[in-house]
């Protein structure tokens, strides 16, 4: 029988036991073993039933056996230890405070998605991983952070298979009350509530949830509220689901809603308000918008508003391609803002601005939300230095004339959170090298450009570990992969079989991620037979455990994965290699750990950043991987192998991936598994182990999302804190009106002439020119522009690259807008060298010379114009 109505009985704790309450609803116990243990030991095999969630846990545990602990002194004598340990923890000093003066005294970091922990599960891939990672190291790092998102009550999807090897979706529904999560409530004890207007009259109402990371507060908005019409109660039904609308919905709620909570909870609690803004990826981009809206209110303009709300934001994109951005109908987008709807103050000419792709190619009915990002925050960066090159290509358009290398986005190359992704194994063999606090300092700060101390690890003792984590693979490998062939309809009796899955001392590869086209799950069967002689080789075999899911409209992702479980079903190489369904974190955990290797194929330059590699090259398996993202940045022959792209202009797809699965199999046959298989004079595979430490000693700091944290505090969040200080209400309005006055008059801005006078007599390698030039700014002054010379090696075009940029100085004039520059020019490179000289705006609260997208050249015949100077 089904029943009617289910609701969450929650055990009464002895009064002993109280802590464990606070413990399991800190997710802080997703990452930290003493906790983890603690609450094993209070029921090993309900523990494993509740899939190591404490919240489940304490829920089934029989009251005789609460009992039973509240009266066991050694339990609690470690139940005291771990409570003080998480006061200490979050209460305590951490490298955030001990920073000198000037940091932000709070961001806001605002995600679509989440990945904390498989008991929370919010999230689809890496981009909420990376976005779980960054709380959880912000936490280690003593970083005030504040979390936003949604509650999914669907979460992302279940995967399973059919018979055929098809993907099936399952959404079980799931109940907050049963999860590490707590409403935010008014000091009377009523429940938080944010609403949005929407047209036509309705409203869309939405509760507060509070997920504990740690130090850091994590707040989920959930729609699926009495106040709700059914419609509404679904706009946070599941994770990147529905039509364009349930989308835009989803994104208006994270955005301006998650504003509106982030105050609610400041007020509550005291927490100093945000003075950074972080927009991770566009899906939250509307959260600018509703800053905006609070300033209008408080008194400025519009524009005034954009330029405070700019000056404490930064905005994160990760996508390398077009197709990977939000985009909505410009009328659909105005339907929702205005008199009508939300954000009744601003006009909703002005919103739509914000979304409009005015560069070439843009398609003026779509409002894109990528774009909207980058004009609301001030700074910008991709997730990788090639990444951070793609985008600045990508979103040229926005910034014409300017070359795609002075775009103003930079660069964070993501990171991970290595207590999470780190097998407690070894953790602990660092821990018995160097000492725990050490380790754990080494594995969250990461201030530290190599560990050392693992050059001091016996041979004997990685080789050993790695089998050891590589046999516990195969037994979790073998226990996934029952189960999943008894849903797919198998008997017992036909899965004998799988007893003699994978060998833990066979060379094992790993392949999990998601299922887009262009990570190419299926290269590594565009030759089956060659494949099938890898894996069966009589000496030198390799085993592959493969796991991903396709987005549930993604029928050709879909046929990816049925094609690999096919292939992975025929009865010659089914002990070879292995297709695990349901990849989510719990599984990742337990798989980069136990490979040797982590295979890596995408098509060139799509991967923005790719993050598996580095939490398996954290537990010592090697990389083998084509250089995009991360790879591309720190690959050395060291940390693993490189994949020859073939992406020549002229090599169409199909031809690029045979080429590119024919350079896999030949790394793979011809130097992978030779240096696995080879052993020195001891017996071990020295060469291999080699690598294993150097990945550790010199890859392993790298990789770190303290690392990334770091850099984020240092290189974006200190100096957007510093512009958001220095933008009260009155440089805000003088900024404004400034752009206004600059992009007025900058039509009338030219180079007039152009000249040079030679302190040598020949162009000669460090000589020096003194370069002259007569500007009409019009009714700008000196001191709203910077004239420039820039000058650098050139092509057979003329065009100069690597680029030297030397302002030059006013010297003269002022009649009738006319002015005179000059300054040297150094002749400091060889070979072919050109110059040309420019005009910008310049102001002392803009963060990037390109800023306004404003810039003047000389016209063809302007004296000397950019006239190539060597040869």
């Amino acid at each position: 029988m089904k029943a009617i109505r289910r609701f969450t009985v929650r055990p009464v704790l002895p009064d002993a036991l109280k802590p464990l309450s606070d413990l399991a609803h800190n997710l802080r116990w997703s990452w930290h073993a003493e906790t983890r243990d603690l609450f094993q030991s209070v029921d090993p095999e309900r523990w494993a039933a509740a899939g190591g969630d404490p919240v489940r846990l304490l829920g089934s545990v029989p009251s005789a056996r609460l009992t039973e602990l509240a009266g066991d002194h050694r339990f609690l004598r470690r139940l005291t230890a771990a409570s003080e340990d998480l006061a200490e923890y979050t209460g305590g000093e951490r490298w955030y405070q001990t920073q000198s003066a000037g940091l932000p005294a709070a961001i806001a970091y605002f995600s679509p998605e989440f990945g904390i922990t498989a008991a929370l599960p919010q999230y689809s891939g890496g981009l909420g991983i990376l976005a779980g990672d960054h709380l959880k190291a912000a936490s280690d790092l003593g970083v005030p952070l504040i979390g936003v998102g949604l509650l999914y009550r669907h979460g992302y999807f279940r995967q399973s298979l059919s018979r055929e090897g098809w993907q099936q979706e399952h959404y079980p529904v799931l109940d907050p009350h049963e999860l590490a999560l707590a409403p935010l409530t008014e000091q009377d004890g009523t429940p938080c509530h944010v609403t949005l207007a929407l047209p036509g009259g309705r409203r869309l109402t939405a509760r507060i949830w509070l997920a504990r990371v740690g130090r850091i507060p994590l707040l989920l908005l959930d729609s699926d509220v009495e106040e709700n019409d059914l419609g509404e109660r679904d706009v946070t039904d599941r994770l990147y689901g529905g039509g364009s609308e349930h989308r835009l919905l989803q994104e208006m709620l994270l955005g301006i809603g998650g504003v509106r909570a982030v105050r609610t909870y400041c007020r509550l609690t005291g927490h100093p308000a945000p003075e950074v803004f972080h927009t991770n990826e566009g899906h939250a981009g509307f959260l600018g918008l509703e800053r905006i809206a609070e300033l209008c209110e408080a008194g400025l303009d519009f524009d005034a508003a954009l330029e405070a709300v700019r000056a404490g934001t930064v905005f994160t994109t990760h996508t390398p391609v077009p197709a990977g951005i939000d985009r909505f109908d410009r009328e659909l987008v105005a339907r929702h803002f205005g008199p009508e709807a939300e954000l009744p103050g601003i006009d909703a000419r002005r919103v739509l601005h914000l979304g409009r792709e005015t560069y070439p190619g843009g398609e003026s009915h779509l409002f894109n939300m990528a774009v909207m990002g980058l004009r609301l925050g001030q700074r910008a960066n991709g997730v990788s230095l090639l990444h951070g090159r793609v985008s600045r290509e990508m979103f040229s358009g926005l910034w014409p004339g300017f070359d795609a290398e002075e775009v103003p986005i930079t660069s964070v190359t993501n990171g991970v959170h290595a207590p999470t992704w780190v097998a407690p194994e070894v953790i602990r063999l660092g821990a018995r090298q160097i000492g725990a606090k050490r380790a754990e300092d080494a594995l969250t700060v990461g201030d530290s450009d190599r560990w050392d101390s693992v050059a001091d690890i016996a041979d004997q003792d990685i080789w050993e570990l790695r089998r050891v984590l590589r046999e516990k693979l195969v037994g979790e490998v073998r226990e996934r992969l029952r189960a999943s062939w008894r849903q797919r309809g198998a008997g017992t009796a036909e899965l004998g079989w799988i007893d003699d899955v994978l060998d833990p001392d066979v060379l094992t590869i790993g392949f999990a991620r998601r299922v887009p086209s262009y990570k190419r799950l299926t290269l590594m069967l565009r030759d089956r037979d060659r494949l099938t002689r890898l894996l069966l080789h009589p000496e030198r075999p390799v085993q592959i455990v493969v796991a991903g899911k396709a987005h549930p409209a993604d029928d050709g992702g879909k046929r990816l994965i049925q094609e690999l479980v096919r292939f992975a079903d025929d009865p010659r190489v089914r002990h070879r290699i292995v297709f695990l369904p349901d990849y989510g974190m719990a599984m990742a955990q337990k798989l980069y750990p136990g490979c040797d290797v982590w295979l890596n194929n995408p098509l060139r330059p799509l991967e923005a950043c790719g993050t598996s590699g580095m939490k398996a090259a954290l537990n010592g398996c090697l990389n083998l991987s084509v250089r995009d993202g991360w790879w591309d940045e720190w690959f050395q022959p060291d940390f693993g192998w490189s994949i020859p792209t073939a992406d020549g202009v002229g090599t169409d797809e199909d031809r690029r991936d045979e080429l590119e699965a024919a350079a896999l199999y030949d790394l793979l046959e011809h130097r992978v598994a030779p240096r696995f298989y080879e052993r020195g004079a001891e017996g071990l595979p020295d060469r291999w182990i080699q690598m294993v430490r150097r990945t550790l000693t010199h890859l392993g700091p790298k990789v770190l999302a303290g690392r990334m944290v770091r850099e984020y505090v240092e290189r974006l969040y200190t100096p957007a804190a510093r512009a958001h200080r220095a933008m009260t209400p009155q440089a805000a309005r003088d900024l404004a009106g400034w752009k206004t006055r600059v992009r007025e008059a900058w039509p009338r801005v030219t180079v007039e002439h152009v000249e040079t006078s030679s302190a040598a007599d020949r162009a000669e390698l460090g000589a020096a020119l003194v370069v002259r030039v007569r500007v009409g700014l019009g009714e700008l002054a000196p001191d709203d522009v910077e004239v420039q010379v820039v000058s650098g090696r050139v092509d057979e075009e003329d065009r100069i690259a690597d680029a030297s940029v030397v302002p030059l100085k006013p010297a003269g004039g002022g009649e009738e807008g006319r002015w005179v520059y000059e300054g040297p020019l150094s002749l400091d490179r060889a070979g072919p060298f050109g110059y040309t000289v420019r005009i910008l705006p310049s102001h002392p609260l803009l963060a990037a010379p390109a800023e306004l997208g404003l810039l003047t050249v000389p016209a063809d015949g302007t004296g000397e114009g950019a006239g190539v100077l060597m040869r």
